[in-house]
């Protein structure tokens, strides 16, 4: 008989697929978090996800909820349409910002003006991973990227978007709210967010929308210990942490 004690275990959350992400992408972070949230709150069973288009494409073969795959940027519209059907289920939609900053940035503020009882994972590493690297809707000024190789430049190609900042002016969203996965601390307090948005959701309370700052070593051309620092230095100072808007709390 083995004395082998089991002390921690991948999430019935996650399937047994391998994550196909590059190593040090965060990605895998975050769907361990969702993955978990959605367990621990007993919710798994009752829970559609939508797979967006970019790098999280394939996450229908990651979660062992059921899931569904979206067009480009029309995550929203999709879990929309589910979640009028099947108002009980828990719905989210898991999102970078290629896919909902840019193509799908309708469909987010409709989607949280008309207070659709959703939860959005948003995705913000400030670069289209999937495609090759190009300049995303919240590539940083200077930042170098295949479609900016100078150096994105705000006199002509405007300034970074901050969504969740942009959320929160909403009056139908009832919880934003920006986190990390840089470290242990910032990933603990990561999932306290994404289980309250899923409470939220389960309560009946409204739209929320959990950001995530993430990171991309291929395409920011870093090793993943440089990406973790390059994004703490540079895109946390950019995109500050923090609640933007909790109607269950009273912050407006």
């Amino acid at each position: 008989m083995s004395n082998v004690k089991t002390v921690y275990k991948k999430s019935e959350g996650l399937s047994d697929f391998h994550l196909s992400y590059c190593p040090g992408c965060t990605h895998g972070v975050i769907h361990k978090l969702v993955a978990e949230s959605l367990v621990e709150l007993d919710l798994l069973d009752r829970t559609i996800g939508i797979s967006s288009v970019g790098c999280s494409a394939l996450n229908y073969d990651f979660f062992s909820c059921d899931m569904q795959q979206a067009a480009h940027g029309r995550a929203p519209a999709v879990a929309t349409g589910i979640k009028r059907v099947k108002k009980d289920a828990i719905i989210f939609t898991y999102q970078g910002d290629g896919d909902l900053a840019s193509i799908g940035i309708a469909e987010a503020i409709h989607a949280a003006a008309r207070g659709e009882n959703i939860t959005i994972v948003f995705v913000n590493n400030a670069i289209y991973g999937m495609t090759g690297g190009q300049m995303a809707p919240t590539t940083l000024p200077g930042q170098i990227t295949t479609t900016s190789q100078n150096g994105r430049d705000p006199e002509t190609q405007g300034l970074p978007l901050k969504i969740s900042e942009l959320m929160a002016t909403i009056p139908g969203a009832t919880y934003v709210e920006r986190v990390s996965v840089h470290d242990p601390k910032h990933v603990f307090k990561a999932k306290k967010a994404l289980k309250k948005a899923f409470e939220i959701q389960r309560d009946k309370k409204g739209f929320s929308l959990i950001e995530f700052i993430s990171t991309c070593p291929v395409n920011w051309g870093m090793t993943p210990k440089g990406a973790v620092d390059w994004a703490v230095d540079n895109l946390i100072p950019y995109y500050p942490l923090g609640v933007y808007k909790d109607k269950t709390e009273g912050i407006e």
